[in-house]
Formats: structure tokens, sequence, C-alpha cells
């Protein structure tokens, strides 16, 4: 197990993980579910971004109270990273949003980029990189390598299927990234697909099958 990747634990984000894994899952309900299911996973990985004390006036009297002091940026990995994004939108509304378009090669099974956007400033926020299966490795691997060239330090890693084998190809390139997911799964098959997995998540996102 990669030292640093935390497999999340809640009775919620088990019964939405059966839902998206269930092949009668029709196309609206695998969106609207794998949005609820990143809303969950990131209110469990956020508890550490930092505050900075602010003065409010409720409707009786002055208060202290907190907000958030850091910039959160979320970048999915297209095109399945973006059936994450709405959901922790409606948890974190202030978040920029940027964009990574790495593919799979079906026949080396190495990523190929072919689009990049990114707001200014991006060296200086907390980056979440949402990918919803971490397979091999290989495109989280090769994002998590441009965006450090970018500048950026700040990377987790958001997932919500993992295999064994991409967390420890993960682990070897960027030992330094934090990584969190739903499920840890059993292996990968031999087209490098998460077994049991939920089938192609993009396939299932956009009605592609």
């Amino acid at each position: 197990m990669n030292p640093n990747a935390t497999v999340l634990k809640h009775p919620l984000i088990e019964h939405k993980l059966a839902i998206l894994r269930d092949r009668a899952t029709d196309n609206k309900l695998f969106r609207e579910t794998l949005n609820e299911l990143s809303y969950l996973i990131v209110y469990e990985i956020t508890r550490d971004l930092a505050l900075r004390p602010v003065r409010i006036q409720t409707p009786l009297a002055p208060c202290d109270a907190q907000q958030l002091a850091e910039q959160v940026l979320l970048v999915p990995i297209l095109r399945a990273g973006l059936g994450m994004v709405e959901g922790i939108l409606n948890l974190i509304p202030s978040a920029k949003v940027g964009h990574v378009g790495v593919y799979r090669d079906e026949q080396t099974l190495r990523p190929v980029e072919y689009y990049c956007k990114l707001p200014p400033g991006a060296d200086a926020m907390r980056v979440f990189l949402l990918d919803p299966m971490l397979a091999t490795g290989g495109s989280l691997i090769y994002t998590i390598g441009l965006l450090k060239d970018k500048g950026i330090r700040h990377i987790t890693v958001v997932s919500v299927i993992a295999a064994p084998e991409g967390l420890d190809a993960l682990h070897a390139a960027h030992p330094d990234v934090q990584i969190y997911t739903a499920m840890l799964d059993q292996r990968l098959n031999d087209q490098g697909y998460i077994l049991p997995g939920l089938g192609d998540c993009g396939d299932r996102l956009f009605g592609t099958l």
C-alpha cells in the first residue's frame, strides 16, 4: 500500500460506490452519483485547509469567525475527471477550475497530452487533481509532472477507484503526492482496466458505450 494513499471509509461513500459499479445504472444516475460521491470524498479530505480569522455581523451581534485562506484549484483530467467537478464546486464554490486533456493510448497504455489550460497564479493554489479511475497511473503520473513543471507543488490526487499497480507506480514517480480514493480494488486486467472496477467511467458518464 502506498504510504501516501488513503482509502476513505464512510457508509454513504460505500453506498454510492455500489450504485456506480452496477451495470444497470443509467447515464443520468451515474453522473448524479459521481458528483455526490466526489462531494463526499472532498468533504473528508479538506480538513487541513488553512483558515483566516474574520469579524462578521450576525443579525444579533458581532462575531469572530473563520474563512478559507487558501485558493483551491480543481484540475480534472479530461474527460472522466469532468464528472467530479460539479459536486466539488457545490461544496467549494470559490474554487477555480483548470483542465488537462490526457488520453491513454490503447496499444501502449501510455498517456498522450492534447490540452492544458490553468488559471493565472496556479502555482500558489491548493490543487486537487481529479481522475475517477487510478488504473495504471500513467495519466496521473504524466499530469503531475506537467503541473510540477509549471511550478505547482501542493497537489492532491482525488480518485474513486484505484488499482494496486497504479498506486505503486504513482508513489514511485511522485512520492510527495497525497492520494485519496474511495476504494482500492483487486488488480488490473490485461487491457489495463481495474477489476472489478465499474467499466469505462468516461463512456458511462457521457453515453458513449
